[in-house]
């Protein structure tokens, strides 16, 4: 494997632990990867191959090292934002129909109650509603992708 690829790879399993997904399978011509994770190394934060993934030299990269840079920012800037999150897997909409506009932007000011996405799941479509009032600061999904079980959803400033 390419050091870009072991990259990758390591991005791909931190995302996967963030969300808790217990199972994943690539199957891309000659590469296929299954990664099936157990409870206690989820929570532990370390399995076999993200060790070994940790063990692997890693080339110094100039613009690897400015992202990391610009991340704490970018971190501190959403500090103390509150996150509505999905309370579901399925696939996310964010307006009542295709064309229509969205429930809630970017700006908007939304009350604890309102209904600010859909998520479709097994062909039903399910209002998602704000669990806090305050101003949606930023949609992290976009209209039409697939998400998981506590996947952050808006990003709302509380008031």
């Amino acid at each position: 494997m390419k050091p870009q690829d072991m990259d990758d790879l390591k991005q791909l399993i931190e995302f996967l632990k963030e969300y808790q997904v217990a199972e994943f399978d690539l199957d891309r011509g000659d590469l296929k990867i299954r990664l099936k994770f157990n409870q206690a190394e989820a929570a532990s934060g370390l399995t076999d191959l993200s060790r070994l993934l940790n063990s692997a030299p890693r080339p110094v990269v100039p613009t690897a090292a400015a992202a990391t840079q610009q991340v704490p920012a970018a971190a501190d800037a959403e500090a103390g934002l509150h996150i509505v999150k999905s309370p579901m897997v399925g696939t996310f909409f964010s307006s009542p129909t295709p064309g229509a506009p969205p429930f809630v932007s970017a700006g908007d000011r939304v009350a604890k109650g309102q209904v600010v996405g859909i998520i479709e799941a097994m062909k039903l479509m399910n209002e998602i509603e704000s669990d806090a009032a305050g101003e949606i600061v930023k949609c992290l999904v976009a209209n039409g992708q697939p998400v998981e079980f506590g996947q952050p959803l808006y990003s709302v400033r509380l008031g």
